[in-house]
């Protein structure tokens, strides 16, 4: 039996590299390239302590100043920024996979999986995000493997929502109803018709959604339930920089600084793939 996927679309398209796609591309390659040079940049071991230098503000010798206890908070951040991204990327791609595998089962199949899915999305929906993450780590105790496994018991449900409410649409139209037809079993047509043509939309809010993970993370590093010190990592070294922020400014502003500018890539990145979403411009 030829499994070969039913064309929707008569002829390709070429993908709409919008300005603001450019510029999340950059930022976003920025901290990638960053990430993996961090060991040749840094010109500081990120955990070496100088007590002689504690507290000195940016200078030639130290770019972005030290901390309470003489960090190089210049390499502190460029490592901090390996940990950072594997959140975004460990804080997503789990619930995505497991989020869209249960959403095209039960968009496709309905029935009993359908009801069962409803009904850990309502009583999901009904506590605020956070305080679910909040609650799960806090039972499961603090650190970073933790909190992104919490992350992935939430953070499924909103995938699987959005796979099923496009499943629905899909598994009506034509050429599913043809490929029935054909004899093609259910795990051919999931997996060669209704995936490739509802997935889209969630490639775009899995770009979104990274902003949502950056920011919990380093929220949940402040307060001392995510990364664990030493580890450098942006959340933590804010909370570290909280009580000196009035004499040591340094060491909360530049972490502070490339959070944010690590969450605007996404952000930019997600707005992009939204806009070619709606447009209907596919790669």
């Amino acid at each position: 039996m030829d499994y070969s996927p039913i064309v929707v679309q008569t002829a390709p398209s070429v993908p709409n590299i919008t300005p603001t796609m450019l510029v999340a591309l950059v930022i976003l390659g920025g901290w990638l390239l960053t990430a993996l040079a961090a060991p040749a940049i840094a010109p500081y071991d990120p955990d070496a302590i100088d007590i002689m230098n504690m507290l000195s503000p940016p200078s030639a010798a130290h770019l972005f100043g030290t901390d309470q206890v003489g960090r190089d908070v210049f390499s502190r951040v460029l490592f901090a920024s390996r940990v950072d991204l594997l959140l975004c990327v460990a804080g997503v791609l789990p619930p995505l996979l497991i989020g869209t595998t249960i959403g095209l089962l039960s968009g496709y199949f309905g029935g009993v999986v359908d009801n069962v899915f409803m009904r850990i999305y309502d009583l999901t929906v009904a506590f605020p995000f956070f305080v679910l993450v909040l609650a799960i780590v806090g039972v499961l105790g603090p650190g970073l493997l933790n909190f992104i496994l919490a992350l992935t018991l939430v953070g499924w449900v909103s995938y699987a929502r959005l796979v099923r409410a496009q499943v629905l649409t899909i598994r009506e139209s034509e050429y599913i109803q043809a490929a029935k037809c054909l004899g093609y079993a259910p795990i051919a047509i999931l997996s060669h018709h209704v995936l490739p043509n509802a997935i889209g939309p969630v490639i775009a809010y899995a770009a979104s959604d990274a902003v949502l993970v950056m920011l919990a993370g380093a929220s949940f590093g402040f307060l001392g339930m995510g990364a664990q010190p030493p580890l450098a990592e942006w959340g933590v070294m804010i909370a570290d920089g909280q009580a000196f922020v009035q004499q040591a400014w340094w060491i909360c502003l530049f972490p502070g600084l490339a959070a944010i500018s690590l969450g605007l890539g996404f952000a930019l990145l997600g707005d992009g793939l939204g806009h070619i979403q709606r447009t209907g411009v596919t790669a």
